[in-house]
């Protein structure tokens, strides 16, 4: 008779902080409420760019991914009245198109490090100026809101706050299980490779472009995906809080702060943002518009020296046992 399995501690806290996430909406309050959904599908959006930066190709063109996925589904329901249903979807095809567009000649002529970032932070840039220039259309930089349709599944428009919460936990747990899929599978082992030497990568049989595009369409497809989800909780839309260069830096600061090498470290680093960004809406006002950019860039600058594998990182390490001397040899 085979003896009976231990029970893993992670699996017990896991099962109960599921079923804590599950209640929350029934004994939380409106506005805390209103700020767990966005630490979700913030922490969702942080996840999708760990993904990909984890293995060392660092983006700074999420902004438009996320900018695309939000402005094409609103656009559609605005103006031709498209459920989102459908133009979720079409938003994350041509995130996924902008993503092969870039990622293509990039991978294929071997533009990484610091030029490939650079290509990204022009491609987040251009998707900005893009939807402020269409004013007639986008509304340009006074944003713009979406019709109204109560309580409307069609619509996935919902008054009642609790139905977008539901939503927004079902898809930052489907993030986790794409984040573990890519860290489990066996892409995860060429991936590394690449990272540190592409040519050595290529001279084992790696198909190193088809990796590096692969991982990017992931990563841009979910970015879209959090992006659609966001405007429609938030009803509104305006081109500076969903797409541009602030944007993107906010994701890669999040996602190092909390330690994108670590399942909850996005997560993590969406709990950081969104606490900075309601504390200092409540302590200044409109006094200091603009201050939790520069405080990203600060906290940014202090996490890659100091802490480089972020705050779940930091508890990581704090868990393994420390090793014990080796003993002196005996003479």
């Amino acid at each position: 008779m085979n003896p009976p399995r231990a029970i893993n501690p992670l699996h017990v806290a896991g099962i109960a902080a599921l079923a804590c996430l599950i209640a929350l909406p029934f004994v939380t309050p409106a506005y805390f409420l209103h700020i767990v959904i966005q630490i979700l599908l913030w922490g969702f959006i942080y996840t999708a760019w760990s993904i990909m930066g984890r293995f060392g190709f660092v983006s700074l063109g999420h902004g438009a991914f996320m900018g695309v996925g939000a402005y094409v589904p609103a656009l559609l329901w605005n103006y031709e009245g498209v459920t989102p249903w459908l133009g979720i979807p079409a938003g994350v095809a041509l995130s996924v198109l902008l993503a092969v567009v870039i990622g293509y000649p990039c991978f294929r002529f071997r533009v990484i490090g610091h030029y490939f970032a650079l290509v990204t932070l022009a491609l987040s840039e251009v998707v900005l100026r893009t939807i402020t220039a269409a004013r007639d259309i986008t509304g340009g930089s006074l944003g713009m809101t979406q019709k109204l349709a109560g309580h409307s599944w069609y619509a996935l428009q919902f008054p009642d706050k609790r139905y977008f919460y539901g939503i927004a936990l079902v898809v930052w747990l489907g993030g986790l299980l794409v984040w573990r899929w890519v860290d489990r599978g066996i892409e995860r082992e060429a991936l590394e490779a690449i990272s540190e030497d592409e040519e050595a990568a290529a001279s084992l049989g790696i198909d190193v472009m088809r990796e590096k595009l692969r991982v990017t369409v992931v990563s841009a497809a979910l970015t879209s995906v959090g992006g659609s989800l966001f405007g429609q909780y938030l009803a509104y839309l305006n081109p500076e809080t969903v797409s541009g260069i602030a944007v993107s830096l906010q994701i890669v600061f999040a996602a190092i702060a909390g330690g994108m090498y670590a399942l909850l470290g996005p997560t993590v680093g969406a709990f950081l943002t969104i606490a900075l960004n309601e504390g200092l809406r409540v302590w200044f006002g409109t006094n200091f518009i603009g201050a939790a950019n520069t405080i990203y860039g600060i906290l940014l600058i202090l996490f890659i020296i100091f802490m480089p594998r972020g705050i779940m990182g930091v508890i990581e390490n704090l868990r393994m046992p420390r090793r014990a001397p080796a003993p002196a040899p005996a003479e």
